[in-house]
């Protein structure tokens, strides 16, 4: 992997390490942010750790084939990562595509110019 893409796909990775972070140990604040009250905090408590873990799996897997050398798996990924921002900015904030999508454009723009 190149240099380049190598990093913006790490840089990737610790994003979704953060948002893992926000969705599970920091679900109020977040929560908050999104305009919910205390009720819909604790209603979508269980969804957000869930979608917390799934962030965490993907920063792990990229991390993993990163080191691993595995540029093709880097590639799924970072296409998953920009098709679930698109259903992000979709279904729930329009930012969520400049915050998860547009890094994940950058690095799979890098892969594939490497």
């Amino acid at each position: 992997m190149a240099t380049a893409a190598l990093a913006a796909t790490l840089l990737v990775a610790v994003l979704h390490l953060l948002f893992f972070a926000m969705e599970t140990v920091g679900w109020d604040k977040m929560a908050r942010g999104f305009g919910y009250k205390k009720d819909g905090i604790e209603l979508t408590r269980s969804l957000a750790m869930n979608q917390g873990f799934y962030n965490g799996g993907v920063a792990a897997l990229l991390v993993w084939a990163v080191f691993a050398g595995q540029a093709a798996t880097a590639v799924a990924l970072l296409l998953f990562v920009i098709a679930m921002a698109v259903v992000g900015a979709v279904t729930a904030k329009w930012t969520i595509f400049l915050v998860q999508g547009l890094p994940a454009v950058l690095a799979l723009a890098l892969h594939l110019l490497a």
